[in-house]
C-alpha cells in the first residue's frame, strides 16, 4: 500500500513554487503525490519528476479530456484521432515524471451531456481509442485507470459497473479502473458492496470524502471501504484528493462554491491519518 496526496488541491499545472510542497508532503509522511497533466511537454514534467525523486517521493499522474476535438467517444474520425494523441501525449509526460498509473476520466470531456446514456457505437469507439494509447501507455510501463464520475459531471461512465464492464471491453493488461469514494457514494447503491465485486479490476484509488473536504469529517463507509479493498487483495495507490476555491476554473468544475475544510494542512494530515488508521484496522 501507498499513500499519495493530489496536487489539484494547490494546482492544475505543477510548477516551481509548487515544489516546496513536496517537501511538506514527504515530512508529513506521503508516499508520493498526483500530478495533474493538463498542459506542458516531457521536458517540463521531467525536472517535476526530477524533484519528487529528490524529495524521496514517488508518483502518479490523473489527466482529462479537454474538449470535443480530443474525445474518445466523438463520431468524427479525426477527433477520435486527435483522442489518441492526447492521451500518448499524457503518458509521455507521465512517464517524464516517472509515473506508473494514468488515471482519470479519459473517455469524454467534463460537463458534456448527450441527452441519453451511452451508446453501443460510442463504447465502441472509445475502446479503440484506449486499445491504441493502451500499448503506448505498455511501452511505458504505465496503467491507464479509467474514473467513472458521477451522473452530474459526465454519462458515459457512471458507476463502478459501468467501468469494469467498459475495461472489459477494452480488454487490455494495461488499462483498469480507478476507485473514487466520492462518486461512488452518490451513484452506488452500496458503494462498499461493489468494490468486492470488481476488485479485479480496481488498480487505483482515490480517497475522497463525500462533500470533496477532509477524509473522515463526512459520512463515507471508511472502514467498510478499506476492508473490502484489503480483503480483495487491493494493494496499490490510495491517493487523497481534495477541492477548494483557491483556484476559480476548477471550483467552477468541480462545484466548489463553499469551503470544506479550515484549511489546506487538515486535508493532507488527516487525509494520511485516516488512510494509515483505517488500512491498519482492516488487516
Amino acid at each position: 500500500m501507498k499513500t499519495g496526496f493530489n496536487m489539484l488541491l494547490w494546482t492544475t499545472h505543477v510548477t516551481d513554487e509548487h515544489l516546496p510542497l513536496l517537501k511538506t508532503l514527504k515530512e508529513t509522511g506521503y508516499d508520493g503525490v498526483e500530478i495533474p497533466v493538463f498542459e506542458g511537454d516531457a521536458a517540463h514534467f521531467e525536472k517535476v519528476g526530477k524533484a519528487i525523486k529528490d524529495n524521496g517521493l514517488g508518483c502518479t499522474s490523473v489527466t482529462v479530456i479537454p474538449d470535443e476535438e480530443h474525445s474518445p467517444i466523438s463520431a468524427d474520425a479525426e477527433h477520435r484521432d486527435g483522442a489518441v494523441e492526447h492521451l500518448k501525449w499524457a503518458i509521455d509526460c507521465s512517464e517524464a515524471l516517472g509515473s506508473k498509473v494514468l488515471c482519470g476520466p479519459i473517455y469524454q470531456p467534463l460537463g458534456v451531456f448527450s441527452g441519453q446514456a451511452p451508446t453501443e457505437e460510442e463504447k465502441q469507439r472509445a475502446a479503440e481509442v484506449h486499445r491504441k494509447a493502451a500499448e503506448a501507455a505498455a511501452k511505458a510501463d504505465l496503467v491507464l485507470a479509467v474514473e467513472f464520475l458521477n451522473r452530474f459531471e459526465c454519462y458515459f461512465l457512471n458507476t463502478m459497473a459501468d467501468a469494469a464492464d467498459y475495461v472489459q471491453r477494452v480488454n487490455h493488461a494495461n488499462v483498469g479502473v480507478l476507485f473514487d469514494t466520492f462518486h461512488a457514494n452518490i451513484e452506488e447503491k452500496d458503494p462498499v458492496g461493489c468494490i468486492s465485486q470488481h476488485i479485479d479490476v480496481i488498480k487505483h484509488v482515490h480517497i475522497s470524502e463525500n462533500d470533496r473536504g477532509t477524509p473522515g469529517k463526512g459520512h463515507i463507509d471508511w472502514p467498510g471501504t478499506f476492508k473490502a479493498l484489503r480483503s480483495g487483495g487491493y494493494d496499490g495507490w490510495f491517493v487523497v484528493e481534495a477541492f477548494g476555491r483557491a483556484l476559480p476554473a476548477l471550483a467552477a468544475a468541480t462545484r466548489v462554491w463553499r469551503d470544506f475544510f479550515p484549511n489546506q494542512q487538515e486535508v493532507y494530515t488527516q487525509g494520511l491519518k485516516l488512510i494509515k488508521e483505517q488500512w491498519q484496522a482492516a488487516g
